[in-house]
């Protein structure tokens, strides 16, 4: 499992979600968007989410550190071998 997710260095949700992601042993491409504010507007209206994070596993959109949370609840959060 791969992860991508956009975030901004002042959001405690995107330094919870890149600290799990991490703990769960799973590759991170984190875009930082602090320097971007029209990306990152671009990056919500495609995705249709309103805030960081914005997170992508295996290339498909899952939501927010909140969903990013219930999938590790779940068991389904798991690094690939």
């Amino acid at each position: 499992m791969k992860a991508e997710i956009y975030t901004t260095s002042t959001c405690p949700f995107c330094h919870a979600t890149l600290s799990l992601l991490q703990e769960r042993g799973i590759e991170v491409e984190n875009h930082v968007m602090d320097s971007d504010p029209l990306g990152l507007m671009e990056v919500k209206k495609l995705h249709g989410h309103r805030t960081v994070p914005i997170i992508l596993l295996d290339g498909e959109f899952i939501g927010g550190n909140d969903d990013l949370q219930r999938l590790d609840a779940a068991g389904k959060l798991v690094a690939s071998s």
